[in-house]
């Protein structure tokens, strides 16, 4: 049966030596090389890991099933980006086009000292990095904004075309004085019809951004003055910012034993580990929801966009079960934890029955019913 999920794809890049391919090795358990000097990544590494779930995890103590499949996010190391890049200097303006395909990227920034690990800049500074990067990114999209400018001109020539093209451009000029400013597209509220108008530009800062401070061990709980500056720039941004030290989660991801697990991160004082807060925060930042398919043959997490309704979420499964949805059998997942049957969810009358209207909520167990 032909099934379809919908992939978190996540971008990874920042300054050379800011620990990128660290941390991409830790969070993917993919070897990318990792070195003391610039540019050591020269390929984009990629990398697709299950999406930590402790629901999911509880779902299969009571189910039992066959099989657990959770839902998978997948991470591209990209080169190093220095300034330039945009024209070509260093080795990052090459693929620029991974960081087009992500649908969210995550902007390492260094948040330590060492120096026996070079700084591209010799100096650190979050902030500057910060900005070399948004400047890069600003001057790449004004270049394929110039591209599609010339072509929506071209279009103002035929009848049939000239009404969208003008729309287009109209959204160009709107963009244009931000990417000057190295603002990010993403900052200038476009409306839905606007952004549908420009979507094939994929513009790289039109997508949404997270930040990933690499720290030390000494900042993994409390952080530093520069993780202070990176999570308040994220904050007057709308991001998110998430604190990661690649050596731990590397000897971390070395530990296969899950309680051992669990009590490594208990005497540091963490309650997750840095990948599962990336993944969280990409989810917020994307809008993107949990829904639960359980029972004796399998138990799988599967990802909708907030606000789809039940035929919507019935379709991530199978376009059949979209296309003939009858109703929805609904429970949450802490209906199952506190009633452990669902014999007993039903006899507390919390077991429901929805129709199309029904949104699906992060963490409903549902069962679908359809007639193709």
């Amino acid at each position: 049966m032909l099934q379809f999920r919908m992939a978190l794809n996540c971008g990874i890049l920042g300054l050379p030596n800011v620990g990128k391919s660290t941390i991409f090795s830790a969070l993917c358990s993919v070897p990318a090389e990792a070195a003391n000097y610039p540019f050591s990544t020269v390929k984009a590494n990629v990398g697709t890991i299950n999406v930590p779930d402790v629901r999911l995890d509880k779902l299969s103590a009571i189910f039992m099933p066959d099989r657990t499949i959770p839902a998978t996010v997948e991470f591209v190391d990209i080169a190093g980006l220095v300034k330039g890049a945009s024209r070509g200097e260093g080795l990052g303006n090459q693929f620029l086009s991974h960081i087009r395909d992500a649908s969210v990227y995550a902007h390492v920034v260094r948040c330590f000292e060492n120096a026996d690990v070079v700084h591209v800049s010799d100096k650190l500074d979050p902030a500057s990095d910060i900005e070399t990067i948004d400047i890069e990114l600003a001057l790449a999209d004004m270049q394929t904004a110039a591209k599609r400018r010339e072509r929506a001109e071209k279009n103002l020539k035929n009848q049939a075309e000239k009404k969208s093209a003008e729309f287009v451009i109209s959204i160009l000029d709107k963009i244009g004085p931000a990417l000057e400013n190295a603002q990010p597209i993403r900052s200038l509220g476009l409306s839905d019809e606007e952004k549908a108008a420009i979507y094939d530009c994929h513009f790289i800062t039109a997508k949404p951004q997270l930040y990933v401070c690499n720290v030390d061990e000494a900042g993994i709980k409390s952080g530093n003055a520069w993780t202070e500056a990176v999570k308040k720039r994220a904050q007057s941004e709308g991001t998110e910012a998430v604190c990661i030290c690649g050596k731990f989660e590397s000897d971390l991801c070395g530990i296969e034993n899950p309680e051992e697990k669990k009590a490594f991160l208990e005497d540091l004082g963490l309650e997750e580990t840095g990948l599962s807060a990336l993944i969280h925060s990409a989810y917020k930042l994307l809008g993107l929801r949990t829904f639960f398919t359980s029972g004796k043959d399998e138990c799988r997490a599967w990802t909708i966009r907030a606000g789809d309704t039940a035929p919507k979420a019935a379709g991530v499964i199978h376009t059949d079960f979209e296309k003939g949805f009858i109703k929805a059998e609904v429970y949450t997942c802490e209906d199952i934890f506190n009633y452990g049957t669902e014999a007993k969810i039903k006899e507390a009358g919390r077991y429901r029955l929805e129709g199309r209207d029904y949104v699906v909520q992060d963490g409903d167990v549902i069962f679908f019913k359809f007639n193709v």
